[in-house]
């Protein structure tokens, strides 16, 4: 069951990598110590506690927004917490690894 409700979630890359080659804010909303460990290129750190007193980092409500972290539980939870503030184009890309190459 655990699978499949982990597969239905899975985006397609190539999907991630058109919408960060449009643009996309690529956000890491892991601890300052996993991202420093290692990070998508490009990607800006703000950990999901932070998200609430950031907001003035991710731009307009209309702009394109990648969320990832380990595993997808965090980005889940920014991805949930920004569309129900407005935001219209968050994607939860899960974990670093699912990011394209």
């Amino acid at each position: 069951m655990f699978n499949r409700f982990r597969s239905a979630m899975s985006v397609d890359a190539n999907k991630i990598k058109d919408k960060i080659q449009q643009g996309a804010l690529v956000v890491d909303v892991r601890t300052p110590a996993e991202y420093q460990a290692g990070h998508f290129p490009g990607a800006v750190n703000i950990p999901v506690d932070q998200v609430e007193k950031r907001l003035g980092e991710f731009g307009g409500k209309d702009k394109s927004i990648i969320v990832y972290c380990a595993s997808g539980g965090r980005s889940g939870s920014a991805k949930s917490y920004l569309e129900s503030i407005g935001f219209s184009d968050v994607i939860n890309a899960g974990g670093l690894s699912n990011m394209p190459k």
